[in-house]
């Protein structure tokens, strides 16, 4: 019997072969015409917030996640399986995060190149949320130019300018969440999460981490009673004052925990963005803004101030 995601990707790959079929009369664009974008597919959000970035005008890229969706847990729409068909370039995340990607890449056909986004990243204990640390954005970005330069080399140039330009922010962002995290009080940099998504951002800053609620890098593994009883005494034991949700989750399992341990819960319009950028318009809407509102939460949260 198929699963779920198998029956799915042979529906949506039926409907590709056959709009393929319908336009077997049309010649395909090629990424030397210069009156046409480079064809980019982009897994998360975050990946393909940075094609954008290092592609500007000269790139078309198609998101496969959408906001506040869960990476962990995907399923392809025909319009997917269609671009990634039709595709240049294809970004994803890697470290694991994508399990459903390979998958999809062969019911859709597609056999160009797929840039893994974090070559040269250190990878910590296997943790895929490595864009939460600006400097392996950097190099994530920098893998990404890389490889549109190679499948455009026309336009090798404009690349690397919009790399250099877009660095430049990631190097101020970084700098500027360093400054505001210093401002918290020494004993008060404890951190609890609805999951394990900001080891790179607590590792680069200086934060510990007490617990999360989820207790994996995966949002779908569960906490038993146990280790609800646990994480309770820990956050009273090491004196944390806030809980911090995730847009992309929902936080009643981190409400009653606040209540059970007496801290604050920091969600709704609030909550961090841990998997997934926030939908345009919100304070997470670019890999710029989605650091900068985490860091002030976080840092009004820890030092007892308000936004």
């Amino acid at each position: 019997m198929l699963s779920p995601l198998a029956r799915t990707l042979s529906s949506a790959a039926l409907l590709v072969l056959f709009a393929a079929g319908c336009g077997e009369g049309n010649a395909s664009s090629s990424p030397s015409d210069p009156a046409q974008p480079l064809k980019v597919v982009a897994t998360t959000t975050q990946v393909a917030d940075f094609a954008r970035n290092v592609g500007g005008d000269r790139v078309s890229v198609h998101q496969l996640l959408r906001p506040n969706v869960d990476p962990h847990d995907y399923e392809p729409s025909p319009a997917d399986m269609q671009a990634i068909a039709e595709a240049d370039v294809l970004v994803k995340n890697g470290v694991d995060l994508e399990r459903w990607l390979d998958e999809t890449i062969s019911a859709a056909g597609f056999d160009g190149p797929v840039v893994d986004a974090s070559q040269g990243v250190q990878i910590r204990d296997g943790n895929p949320h490595i864009w939460h640390n600006p400097l392996n954005a950097k190099t994530m970005v920098d893998t990404i130019e890389k490889a549109f330069a190679a499948a455009d080399p026309r336009d090798a140039a404009a690349y690397q300018a919009n790399r250099v330009a877009y660095d430049a922010k990631l190097d101020a962002l970084d700098g500027e969440i360093a400054k505001k995290v210093e401002s918290i009080p020494a004993d008060r940099r404890k951190l609890v999460t609805n999951h394990d998504a900001f080891g790179y951002y607590l590792d680069r800053y200086g934060l510990t981490f007490v617990g999360s609620i989820i207790p994996s890098f995966d949002t779908s593994a569960e906490l038993s009673a146990k280790q609800v009883s646990d994480l309770v005494a820990k956050i009273k034991a090491t004196g944390a004052a806030a809980i911090f949700s995730e847009a992309s989750l929902p936080p009643k399992t981190a409400e009653a925990i606040g209540r059970e341990a007496g801290v604050r819960v920091v969600a709704g319009e609030d909550a961090l963005y841990g998997d997934s950028l926030g939908p345009e318009g919100s304070a997470g809407a670019t890999y710029l803004q989605m650091e900068e509102h985490n860091t002030d939460t976080i840092v009004n949260a820890l030092r007892g101030t308000v936004a």
